[in-house]
């Protein structure tokens, strides 16, 4: 899934950013309240985890705007405040789900699979590679009814290529796609990911094109 997370904790941050971006899903990390409204306004995403005591904006304010220009998007909330009026102040604004500092990170990753497999949530939604199909909601590639191995990171990758329907992406675009805006991860490893994936594909008539100086594109080959 594609996770928008807000924390003003640096620490915090960056161990829910590892862990999540580890279960294979991409992470958009920000840490106030005014830039997360304007990103959720904007982009694309399945699920937002969100503080409530944020600089700028506080998050109450950020789930209420959401709910009221109708965004049905998921939302978990992270706050300190234990009471029970607290809970029901964030679930009555609109929350999904509602953790209290200190939390464990299996037990915010367990909470992110359950809101992922909610139907109204995420769709599945099958794209035709040829002899294969892509759910790109899972994600997982199946040869008819059987699913192929194929590890996360190039799932999310190959989710990116089919999604774009035969245009060229750049390597920055693909990271953000399987690591989230603004990551420091190196773009060459954009490049490892294909190379695995042109191996996996190659018997099944599916290529991933190289478009020198711009990116890449998925080619079908014709039936």
């Amino acid at each position: 899934m594609r996770i928008v997370l807000v924390e003003d904790n640096k620490s915090l941050r960056k161990g829910i950013a590892y862990r999540l971006g580890d279960d294979g899903h991409a992470v958009n990390s920000l840490d106030n309240g005014t830039d997360a409204e304007a990103f959720l306004k904007q982009e694309d995403f399945d699920l937002v985890i969100l503080d409530i005591n944020l600089p700028g904006k506080n998050g109450l304010d950020v789930l209420s705007d959401m709910r009221k220009r109708n965004d049905p998007r998921p939302v978990i909330l992270l706050t300190a405040r234990a009471s029970t009026e607290d809970r029901v102040i964030g679930l009555d604004a609109g929350a999904d789900d509602y953790l209290v500092k200190p939390f464990a990170m299996d037990e915010l990753a367990a909470r992110v699979r359950a809101l992922g497999r909610r139907g109204d949530v995420n769709p599945t939604q099958m794209v035709e590679l040829g002899k294969l199909a892509l759910d790109v909601t899972t994600p997982q590639l199946w040869e008819g009814d059987t699913p192929l191995e194929v590890p996360r990171r190039e799932l999310s990758l190959l989710v990116a290529l089919s999604e774009a329907k035969g245009k060229p992406l750049s390597k920055d675009r693909l990271l953000d796609h399987v690591y989230g805006t603004g990551s420091d991860t190196d773009e060459r490893v954009v490049e490892v990911y294909v190379s695995r994936l042109r191996k996996r594909l190659a018997r099944f008539g599916v290529t991933i094109r190289v478009h020198r100086g711009i990116g890449y594109s998925i080619v079908v080959e014709a039936q």
